[in-house]
């Protein structure tokens, strides 16, 4: 089988792992390494709600654009982190609350955070949390992940 090209943007195991490690804000760190292992877009990820999490099933449920719902596989380390970030904040409702609780974790803050990780991290270039979900697409096709599962893990419409 050819090996794969890497995704435009996307971020080597090492990069990812030195990112995330730069990350000192819990919620923040959970957050952005729960859009690498699942390929979420940043808008996804924030706003995503308690209920959205099947522990059992080890699932999360997504809505994305044009509020389509997709189900992707949450692996276990990543599962593990959400509960115990549940449990230091409780909030009945968002899994990323604000400082407040009152309403998700802004884009704004989330995406200043991982600029800080960025360049903490010492990773060149212009890299935008973007960067983790072309990450996770490209370690599926590493892994011989066919392109149309890929395709709908993603949420995407088209193949292209």
């Amino acid at each position: 089988m050819p090996r794969q090209k890497r995704l435009p943007h996307s971020l080597a195991d090492e990069q990812i792992r030195r990112l995330l490690g730069a990350i000192r804000q819990p919620i923040h760190r959970v957050c952005l390494s729960l859009m690498y292992a699942c390929g979420l877009r940043i808008s996804e990820a924030i706003t995503l709600e308690v209920c959205a999490v099947d522990r059992a099933g080890r699932m999360l449920r997504i809505i994305g654009k044009g509020n389509k719902e997709r189900r992707v596989p949450l692996p276990q380390p990543v599962l593990d982190e959400l509960s115990h970030l549940w449990r230091t904040h409780h909030n009945p409702r968002w899994l990323f609350p604000n400082r407040r609780g009152d309403a998700p974790l802004d884009d704004r803050v989330l995406r200043h955070s991982f600029a800080a990780a960025v360049a903490a991290s010492g990773i060149r270039g212009k890299v935008t949390p973007h960067a983790l979900r072309h990450s996770y697409a490209t370690r599926l096709m590493e892994n011989g992940v066919d392109i149309r599962v890929v395709q709908i893990l993603l949420g995407h419409a088209s193949i292209t």
